[in-house]
């Protein structure tokens, strides 16, 4: 195929070989199947600020760090500097996390490099070594569904106790590679001991879970495993070996208000990026 624009670049230096197809094209990135040697990867191509539809709230920037206090006034004054730096931030974001968390034996693709908005990284293949489909286009037995849901619980307690939290996991962002799920789109990833709302997104991340299995393991539907994950985490009690039971002691104090409204404004942006992909994939079929 004509080799894209954005990859031109990465072929003439020798880091791609051949640009084989394009696997996937979403209000966020385009991503490619690229031949780098006698390896099959892929290419994640990020697109423009002024054409993806994800909102870099000030929720998810929080606790960031940038390289020096020139960069962060930039970013603060919304100079024309200041966006490039911003979208370089959040390009690298999901770089570095990804390199954290394979670290910590997360299942994510492995990265290689990232260069002028591409990012270079493992395919994720299924058994037959086709690219891997994603969590909601397949059907699931009850078995499988809490198979599955005890897997991804794990490898969200494995990012927790690497200080990351995804941020936007659903069943939209995970791969069922030959090995089980694989976590994916990490750009909008937070530190988790540097934002005031993490404890809020990783309950929303795990409730996105159970909304999703439910549907196939009705039992799951009522579980409390995100409050319960970051309790053990705040009290510092929280390992890649713990045992979740799902269940919480009820909290009686009076409800933070601000809290709840931010909660119901992150479930908000969740919807509509939900609605956003749906259009996207029904404009490919």
């Amino acid at each position: 195929m004509k080799i894209p624009k954005r990859l031109q670049p990465l072929v003439t230096e020798g880091l791609i070989d051949e640009v084989l197809r394009q696997l996937m094209s979403g209000k966020e990135a385009t991503v490619y199947i690229v031949r780098c040697g006698d390896t099959i990867r892929c290419a994640k191509v990020y697109k423009d600020a002024e054409q993806r539809s994800f909102r870099k709230s000030a929720s998810y920037q929080e606790g960031r760090k940038t390289k020096n206090s020139r960069q962060a006034r930039a970013m603060e004054k919304g100079t024309r500097y200041g966006r490039q730096m911003q979208e370089e931030a959040w390009q690298s974001a999901e770089v570095d996390a990804l390199y954290r968390l394979a670290a910590a034996g997360v299942h994510v693709p492995q990265p290689y490099l990232c260069h002028e908005g591409v990012l270079l990284m493992d395919l994720v293949t299924d058994a037959d070594g086709h690219p891997a489909p994603r969590l909601n286009d397949i059907e699931l037995s009850h078995e499988q569904a809490l198979d599955f849901h005890a897997r991804l619980l794990n490898q969200v307690v494995r990012m927790l106790c690497a200080g990351i939290i995804h941020g936007d996991l659903s069943e939209y962002n995970i791969l069922v590679g030959s090995n089980g799920p694989v976590i994916i789109d990490l750009p909008q990833a937070i530190d988790a001991a540097g934002n005031s709302m993490a404890g809020a997104m990783l309950e929303r991340d795990v409730a996105n879970l159970a909304s999703y299995f439910s549907r196939f393991a009705p039992e799951l539907a009522n579980s409390q495993y995100g409050k319960e994950i970051w309790k053990l985490y705040q009290a510092g009690a929280l390992t890649p070996e713990t045992e979740l039971t799902g269940r919480i002691e009820i909290d009686h104090r009076p409800v933070d208000v601000g809290a709840v409204l931010e909660e119901v404004k992150l479930a908000l942006q969740e919807e509509e990026r939900r609605q956003l992909y749906r259009a996207a994939a029904s404009s490919q079929s």
